[in-house]
């Protein structure tokens, strides 16, 4: 109905398919907020059930451990579109960025070799980005060395993207105009709602946290203060940054262009900051991204691991290195599946499919905590969502909302995704699972 309504509104095709699209403006602020609380109450729902479950996968394992296998199947599925289109998201914005900097040393990289060949539902005439899809190649080889090596690098790389987000605080600070915050919310509700949607990717740092369960020394104890304390930080940062941002510049320039590719460098350069205070911003950013990318694409590939220790994907994405002693097969396979769209589409329709995959798997645990609550009232918990079941119906119902904010054509992806898993649940993974051969020993 929604569509067959704005078709005859827009008069053609994108025009419906795109609609749910209203400009947040300056309050994309209070819609990192929004979308603060919504994952508060889902982060509480995770860290009971990770405090449970201390095993690799994530929201898969709580879903097979709650909920049953086909339903775990589901989340699985899910959760690999989430993990896998976030990061095609974050190396689209990585090679916006890299461009930027490298311009600043006077090194341009050909547009046909470093931009996305589709975006705005049409061929941009550029034939990969080259940048996007070779950082999650190096990556992926840094994450098969091994967990430790890993966490090392990423530990460097968030100090220097803390810095380099509190310098640009400053330095953008000193160039906002308040006239930029002005309208703050042109869309109303409608636009925060719709911006909160649109940037809910940007916190599922807090589900890969639960995705190193098995390989934290306290996971009863760490895993639920890492979720937590992530959020907080996070939102202060999100917040920060957008309201800076946005007062340095109109919002209404950030919508294609230079400015969409790289908008805290097209900012700085428009106005004048000095170059020594953008590059150590942009390069805090490159730091930034890199810290995300390493992490989603560990917690991908534990993701698999966990699902092919119990059969429903094949064996070999669960064989670990006979060296490194990490699942080898499952990472490099996660970095084809990230970089090559990476090099294809751009940020937008990226973001917009990790965000419905996320807020569904939000869903699904929070009802996972309710029923075991019920089903399972006496088994240990490291952690408890107080207030049960009000908490888990309320992340529920603030994550079912932000859905609704996504487009027609968004939900149309989702749904088709959904459907080419259970093909292949039915097809292949209901037939070879622990339970149809009768084989517990996955997760021995």
């Amino acid at each position: 109905m929604d569509i067959l309504v704005n078709l005859l509104r827009h008069g053609n095709i994108h025009g419906a398919l795109m609609h749910g699209r209203p400009a947040a403006g300056p309050a994309i602020a209070i819609s990192f907020i929004l979308v603060a609380i919504a994952c508060s109450f889902a982060g509480l729902c995770y860290a009971e059930l990770a405090s449970m479950i201390p095993i690799a996968g994530s929201a898969y394992t709580y879903s097979y451990a709650t909920l049953g296998e086909i339903f775990a199947w589901i989340i699985g599925w899910d959760l690999i579109l989430e993990y896998a289109v976030s990061n095609v998201a974050v190396c689209v914005g990585f090679a916006g960025y890299l461009k930027a900097q490298l311009a600043q040393f006077g090194m341009v990289l050909p547009e046909r070799w470093s931009s996305p060949v589709w975006a705005d539902g049409k061929w941009t005439g550029a034939y990969f980005n080259l940048p996007a899809f070779l950082i999650v190649m190096v990556l992926s080889w840094l994450l098969v060395r091994g967990v430790r090596e890993s966490a090392k690098v990423n530990n460097a790389m968030v100090a220097i993207k803390i810095a380099a987000i509190a310098l640009f605080l400053v330095v953008g600070g000193s160039l906002v105009h308040k006239a930029n915050w002005v309208p703050f919310a042109p869309s109303g509700f409608k636009g925060i709602l719709t911006g909160g949607a649109i940037v809910f990717f940007t916190y599922i740092g807090f589900d890969s946290v639960s995705t190193a369960a098995e390989e934290s020394k306290n996971p009863q104890k760490d895993i639920p203060f890492g979720i937590i304390a992530s959020l907080i930080v996070c939102t202060i940062l999100y917040v920060g940054v957008a309201l800076v941002l946005l007062g340095m510049m109109k919002y209404s320039v950030f919508g294609d262009g230079a400015a969409a590719e790289a908008p805290v460098a097209y900012a700085l350069q428009q106005l004048g900051a000095r170059p020594i205070w953008r590059s150590v911003i942009i390069i805090g950013a490159l730091m930034g991204m890199l810290s995300s990318l390493l992490v989603f694409q560990y917690g991908q590939t534990r993701i698999w691991f966990a699902m092919s220790r119990d059969r429903l994907l094949p064996a070999f994405f669960s064989r670990v290195h006979p060296r490194f002693k990490t699942p080898h097969w499952s990472t490099w396979i996660a970095g084809l599946a990230v970089g090559l769209p990476s090099g294809l589409v751009d940020i937008g329709d990226a973001a917009d499919l990790s965000n419905i995959g996320t807020l569904f798997a939000f869903v699904l645990v929070s009802f996972g905590v309710i029923f075991l609550r019920r089903t399972q009232p006496d088994r240990p918990r490291g952690f408890k969502v107080p207030l049960v079941p009000l908490f888990p119906i309320i992340s529920i119902l603030l994550c079912g909302g932000l859905m609704t904010g996504l487009t027609v054509i968004t939900w149309l992806r989702f749904v088709i995704w959904l459907g080419l898993g259970l093909i292949i649940y039915f097809g292949f993974s209901q037939r070879h699972s622990e339970f149809a051969t009768g084989d517990h020993t996955g997760r021995q």
